[in-house]
């Protein structure tokens, strides 16, 4: 940590959808600029990759304009999981694999035999690369020569920061993020790590609260920015929405951090309830602590499901509930608490209105997220961050189902004010969270009641 809190803090955000360089500036907690790109994925050989250099050219030009425009004191970082760079020394052994890709179940048997146990890891089998460790595993026996010449492993955003500051780390919330790769009761890697012997291969673990070190002289003197310029460790993005949180709020709390995923995690929850064939699993928070989390890809189902988004009124939320129209789990197959289901409507869409699509669409959404609540544990209170916390409709469905106050952030992406908040400083911005009144309709309750009765048909979940 600085003795001096960087008052402009440039926050490189990478999710899975998009990629942006925010700055906030940390004494008001408030966002002075920002630019954004699509998080495009190449699709040439060898096998579907991140384009990171595309992305380090967007990087550097978004410093060099915030800079000229605000000016940037210090650079913090924060991106998706699941995703991780080989490195044979100042280069790429490999390109970064995007973890949709389905390469690794080319090894799954394989996999399967070496992989911790649940307990071990609390890390759910997942498919395509969403496990990490079988990532590595694949790209190991997929590429035998390539892989040789590995000299160390980074996880996503601790890339970023090596490419910003020269310097190697690793960091346990991108390690802990359903990788297979760590034991977070032991606080260190798992048995498969050193069954593989990859051990070496990972970099010291910093916390993602420290400062790595300064930007580099040659990335001054392209952006802009003064030669001492901090850069910090950097932290996984839905955990990063937890850092507002730590040490604030009365555990157990609920974070919902909303985007591609919505990821439900219950700051001081209990892990007993975590059921790995339903994608829940313990994320690791910028302590090193468990934190039971279960997710669903709710914003790539809200895509899906609405062609047009247009704020419902109260006439088609209404006409959704009282005439039954549903949407059923999944769109997005093989994660979320309904992983085995197959999405489908209980009317025909194509008749819908883009408000009642919408409306419905909300529904569906504060549905899966509530049957997410009985995995990671129902906290005293629920924040919604990110862009759900913009959806009335959402936010006011989940007031009504878990029966516990919600607010919505007022920080348009908490994984950014998170970020920022990694060089150090007290969080205020409680006092811009905006409190949601539950959803009054009188059908609702039955609405949800028939919701679940199918979904848990459909999807082979024993009922609770």
């Amino acid at each position: 940590m600085t003795n001096a809190l960087p008052r402009h803090i440039a926050v490189i955000d990478i999710g899975k959808t998009n990629a942006k360089v925010v700055l906030v500036d940390a004494a008001s907690e408030s966002q002075l600029g920002v630019r954004s790109r699509p998080n495009s994925v190449l699709n040439d050989a060898p096998y579907p990759h991140a384009d990171v250099e595309g992305l380090w050219t967007f990087i550097l030009d978004s410093l060099g304009e915030l800079h000229r425009e605000h000016g940037v004191d210090g650079i913090s970082i924060t991106t998706h999981g699941a995703t991780a760079a080989l490195m044979a020394g100042d280069q790429l052994a490999l390109p970064v694999l995007d973890y949709e890709y389905d390469g690794p179940q080319a090894s799954d048997e394989a996999y399967d035999r070496a992989r911790p146990a649940f307990a071990e890891t609390l890390s759910p089998r997942l498919p395509n690369g969403l496990n990490l460790g079988a990532q590595i595993f694949w790209q190991s026996r997929a590429f035998p020569e390539d892989f040789s010449r590995v000299t160390s492993i980074l996880t996503y955003p601790q890339y970023w920061a090596w490419r910003l500051t020269g310097l190697l780390a690793s960091e346990v919330t991108s390690l802990g993020c359903h990788s297979d790769l760590w034991a977070p009761e032991q606080s260190d890697f798992s048995s498969m790590v050193d069954a593989q012997g990859w051990r070496a291969l990972f970099p010291a673990i910093r916390p993602a609260a420290s400062v790595l070190g300064p930007i580099l002289p040659r990335l001054a003197g392209l952006t802009g920015l003064a030669a001492d310029t901090p850069v910090t460790c950097g932290i996984h993005d839905s955990n990063a929405s937890l850092v507002p949180h730590l040490g604030r709020d009365e555990a157990p709390f609920t974070i919902l951090s909303t985007g591609t995923w919505a990821i439900a995690m219950t700051v001081g929850g209990d892990t007993t309830n975590l059921d790995q064939s339903r994608d829940s699993l313990a994320n690791v928070d910028a302590f090193g602590r468990p934190v039971p989390t279960a997710r669903f890809m709710g914003g790539r189902e809200f895509d899906t499901l609405v062609q047009t988004i247009v704020t419902p009124s109260e006439v088609d939320i209404a006409a959704v509930i009282e005439r039954d129209v549903q949407a059923l789990p999944t769109f997005a197959p093989g994660v979320g608490p309904f992983a085995a289901g197959r999405g489908r409507w209980t009317v025909a869409a194509e008749g819908l209105t883009d408000g009642e699509r919408t409306a419905a669409a909300s529904l569906y959404l504060a549905l899966v997220a509530r049957e997410c609540l009985d995995l990671c544990g129902l906290g005293r209170s629920i924040t919604i961050e990110g862009p759900l916390a913009r959806n009335a409709l959402f936010g006011a469905a989940l007031a009504t189902l878990a029966d516990r106050p919600v607010h919505a952030s007022g920080d348009g992406t908490g994984t950014s004010l998170g970020a920022s908040l990694l060089f150090g400083g007290q969080p205020a911005h409680e006092q811009h969270d905006r409190p949601i009144a539950p959803l009054a309709h009188p059908g609702f309750a039955d609405y949800a009641r028939r919701w679940y009765e199918r979904a848990k048909a459909s999807s082979f979940v024993p009922m609770n």
